[in-house]
């Protein structure tokens, strides 16, 4: 017999709430999200940036970090918009996205970077 683990999320409590792909897991090492940036590009998709205030990360709405990089292949420069919003937002989750152009829909989206004390 397994053992299921019961998560105890609780909208009252935002610590507890999960979102995105991966948030069960640990924080992203900086080759980790460099990975999922290089599996963005490699799709063809175009990559965009969102942040957004911890307690508003459950809304569907999330600030967009400047415009998506429609076409954009190069991967450090991608890392470095991220890196930006990260540093000019310190206390926002901030989300890495993969649209793809051809399905008309999110092909990725994950929170790279989490505002501190939500682990």
């Amino acid at each position: 017999m397994s053992e299921v683990m019961d998560y105890s999320s609780r909208l009252t409590d935002p610590h507890s709430r999960k979102f995105e792909t991966f948030s069960y897991l640990p924080r992203m090492t900086a080759e980790q999200i460099r990975r999922q940036v290089e599996f963005i590009v490699s799709k063809g998709w175009n990559p965009a940036i969102e942040h957004t205030e911890p307690e508003e990360a459950t809304s569907s709405f999330w600030y967009m970090w400047k415009l998506p990089m429609f076409g954009e292949t190069n991967v450090d420069q991608i890392l470095n918009e991220a890196q930006l919003c990260h540093n000019l937002n310190p206390n926002h989750h901030v989300r890495l996205i993969g649209y793809d152009n051809y399905r008309q829909s999110q092909g990725s989206s994950m929170v790279i970077y989490r505002a501190p004390g939500f682990e």
